[in-house]
């Protein structure tokens, strides 16, 4: 399983950052896909999940109507779309997909992350 961020970069309050995630390695179709973040001192922390076929979306509170994630399953790639961009929204950004193991277990696989800097 490979997971490869890209897009991150240092951007102004109020400015925009489309993130993507390329998959290899697992049916990606079949699976949601997430996004995730951490800030510096800070636990990670969920930031919106998008369902495999349905394409059912949800998010953080603080990211609904600033954040839209959506997936292209035809190329195995997953965005998140940034919106309204935040001096808090600095972070460690993370494409992560939780995949069965074994018989029943899951194991949720992380990307090597993408750095976001909102800053004048």
């Amino acid at each position: 399983v490979r997971l490869v961020e890209s897009g991150g970069g240092l951007v102004q309050p109020g400015g925009s950052l489309r993130l993507s995630c390329v998959a290899s390695g697992f049916t990606f179709s079949s699976y949601a896909m997430s996004w995730y973040r951490q800030a510096p001192g800070k636990e990670r922390e969920a930031v919106a999940l998008i369902t495999s076929v349905s394409g059912n979306t949800n998010y953080a509170d603080s990211m609904k109507g600033r954040f839209t994630i959506s997936r292209n399953n035809t190329k195995n790639t997953v965005y998140l779309q940034m919106n309204s961009l935040k001096p808090e929204d600095t972070a460690v950004y993370y494409c992560s997909a939780q995949l069965p193991v074994g018989a029943a277990g899951l194991r949720r696989y992380w990307g090597q992350g993408t750095q976001v800097t909102v800053s004048l």
